[in-house]
Parts: structure tokens; sequence; C-alpha cells
């Protein structure tokens, strides 16, 4: 029999709004929901020592709540980083066939970070970071419709008219994708370099729609997610988003349900064009708004 939710103990009394215990955990940076759900199955966490059995429980704060024995903190301000990823690295913790992943190229002194979306193993660029369940929670859902935009190569012959018919969406394989802003941006060869923005980020949703028009990608590059822009950020490295930028931000995604397209936009970062094969950048594309964010080794 299933265990109900438990009384709230006396030392989560905080006259707070009550919460399930896996969003006060996701907003403390531990997990997402669902690894906190499957950490509450392998009774990992507690409550005052007792193991909790349902993610149903409710409280109004983490006082006396451990994860593997160690107290849990309350949560700190939310802290967002953009992570230049390369490719042939998994967005995941750990990989059972011990291939490597982001966190094994993040820096040591990096807090405990958690992706927000996933890039696949073969895909690059730019990979938020943070520190906030929530915070990745609302970036992620495709309600808020935060604008992602990538630049891809691939090998194949496409129209700017083919592309632009996926403004309308296109289904594949029973599968609906939203609509894609795409642009052939130039042809190399018997490739071509395409811009795409879209609001949903289903999963390999670019490589899809592109093979549905007959294209082969050989390289996906994510170059912005929202206001937050690759910029020139080293492959490899981290930079942190200044904190009233953050703040700044997310009172644009609680003022409207939908991110704006066009017209008046949320705090953005400088940018240049990322660098094309051969190391040369496009001419920089500048936004007001903060300063890049600043590079951590």
């Amino acid at each position: 029999m299933s265990q109900k939710s438990p009384p709230e103990s006396p030392s989560a009394k905080g006259g707070r709004e009550p919460q399930r215990i896996a969003k006060l955990l996701a907003r403390a940076g531990i997990a997402s929901r669902r690894e906190i759900e499957r950490m509450i199955e392998a009774r990992r966490i507690a409550i005052d020592g007792k193991p909790i059995e349902t993610p149903a429980t409710v409280l109004t704060s983490l006082h006396g709540v451990t994860v593997d024995g160690k107290p849990v903190q309350a949560p700190a301000p939310a802290r967002l980083f953009l992570f230049h990823k390369p490719a042939g690295l998994l967005t995941t913790e750990r990989d059972p066939k011990g291939r490597p992943t982001i966190y094994d190229k993040l820096p040591p002194d990096l807090p405990r970070v958690v992706p927000v979306g996933r890039l696949d193993l073969n895909t690059e660029g730019l990979l938020l970071l943070t520190t906030d369940g929530e915070l990745k929670r609302q970036l992620e859902l495709p309600s808020v419709g935060v604008e992602r935009s990538y630049r891809a190569r691939a090998f194949g012959n496409v129209t700017q008219a083919q592309l632009e018919s996926l403004i309308e969406g296109v289904e594949i394989e029973g599968v609906r994708y939203g609509s894609i802003d795409a642009n052939l941006e130039r042809r190399t060869g018997a490739n071509v370099w395409i811009e795409m923005r879209l609001k949903e980020g289903k999963n390999r949703e670019v490589r899809r729609v592109l093979e549905y028009l007959g294209l082969q990608v050989s390289r996906l590059i994510r170059t912005a997610y929202g206001p937050f822009i690759l910029d020139d950020l080293p492959v490899g490295e981290v930079g942190e988003v200044r904190q009233h930028d953050l703040v700044a931000f997310r009172k644009t995604l609680k003022a409207a349900p939908h991110m704006p397209s066009g017209g008046a936009k949320p705090p953005t970062l400088q940018s240049t064009a990322p660098a094309a094969p051969g190391g040369r950048r496009g001419r920089p594309r500048h936004r007001s708004g903060p300063a890049p964010a600043k590079p951590r080794s």
C-alpha cells in the first residue's frame, strides 16, 4: 500500500506556502523533478531521518530534509551559466556505457547545476546550466515559448521556399513540429549553412526536420537560448549571467505566457556570430543589454 503524504513535521513549519517536495528540491538545485522522484523511490531522501516514500509529500520548507544523509540547504538565489558544449559529450550526469558527459568537462568549482534542455551527443554550442530546478522548468516549457537559435551545416540541396514552408510547422512520422523560422545562410560546395529559430525544442527536432527536406546534417550548433547568446565564449568554457540580468529576464517570463519574437525584448547579451568553418567569424551582431558573461576556466 502506498504511503500517504506524511504530516508536516514541526521542523518544516515556516509559514510559507506548502509545495511538493520534488519542487522544493528542484528549486534547491538537487536535481530535476523526475530525477528527484527516482531518488525518493530509491529511499535516498528523508525527513528527520525517516525516508520519504511518495513524491506527493508537501512541505513549507526543506528544514530537516536530507539527501543521502546530508542536510539540504535552503535554496540560494538562482544562478545561470552559459556552457559552450563541444561535440562528443552527453548531456547527462552519468552514462552506463562510460561515455564522456558534460559533467566530466565542467570546472570543479562550479556549484551543483542542472542542464536546461539537452543537446545531442554530436550537437555543440550553447547549453544553459542552472542551480535552480524551477528556472530550468520555466525555460523548457513549450507554453513559455523561449526561442532557441541554431546554425546547421548540411549536405544536399534546399531552396529558401522550402525552408520558409517550415513557418507553418510540419508533421513527420506522426510527430507534429511547430513553427520554425529557417533561412538559407550560404552555400559551400555541396553543403549549405542554415539558420533556424524555434520554440519547442523537441528531441532531435532540427535534425529530423532537415532530414525531412532531404538534407544530411553534418554539424549543428546552438547559438542562442532566449536572450542568452553563445557569443565568442571559447569551446569548453563556462560564463555566468550577471544576477541582475537574470532577475530582469525572469520578470519577463512571469509577465507574459509567451516570449516575444519581435518588438520589445528581454535583456540580451552582446554577441558575435559563431565561428564559421576555417576559423572565420561573422560580422559582430550587437544587441542592447548586459555585457557578455565572464568565462570561467
